[in-house]
């Protein structure tokens, strides 16, 4: 029985929400029990926004992630913000481009992934959030790197198609990201 814990946060904007949607559908093709629960503040885009993901082999109780045993951090104050509450262990993603301070604690394990840069660098400047998904699958295993498109396609819209194949890249780019 395993129970992934899954807290992902940063502003408006980055794709917080997007990312904890893909893993739970990811998560829900892949037969498990999941549940998705997005926040925001009213600001929206540049405001603050986090999602909680479980993603289970035993049904959901509460869709609230209050000590993450995943946390992936797009922002400083995200990572001031939820650092602490990481569970002994948790594994800790952070985008290093726009994070430039190390984690406090010593008793997580912390994967610093210049997520902002490489979206740049690899023409797809708006997912960051991606990659780091990519970076999560691989260390964390919250689920399987099989069959992404399946998933890609239940939230990326048909309107926007186009972005499939470049989510796919996002995803590999940080799936494969060494550092």
């Amino acid at each position: 029985m395993a129970t992934n814990n899954i807290l992902i946060a940063g502003f408006g904007g980055q794709g917080v929400l997007f990312a904890g949607k893909f893993l739970a559908y990811k998560g829900l093709l892949e037969e498990k029990e999941i549940s998705w629960l997005p926040s925001y503040g009213p600001e929206m885009r540049g405001g603050t926004a986090n999602c909680s993901v479980i993603i289970s082999d035993t049904p959901v109780g509460s869709p609230i992630v209050s000590t993450p045993d995943v946390l992936m951090v797009m922002n400083l104050p995200s990572l001031d913000k939820y650092e602490a509450a990481a569970a002994k262990g948790a594994k800790v993603f952070v985008d290093s481009t726009l994070i430039t301070r190390k984690l406090v604690r010593d008793d997580v394990d912390a994967y610093y992934i210049p997520a902002t840069q490489m979206a740049k660098d690899l023409g797809i400047p708006t997912l960051a959030n991606m990659i780091m998904v990519g970076k999560v699958i691989k260390e964390a295993g919250v689920v399987s790197f099989d069959n992404m498109v399946d998933s890609l396609k239940k939230v990326v819209s048909a309107k926007r198609a186009e972005l499939l194949e470049l989510n796919l890249k996002a995803i590999e780019a940080g799936y494969n990201y060494i550092g």
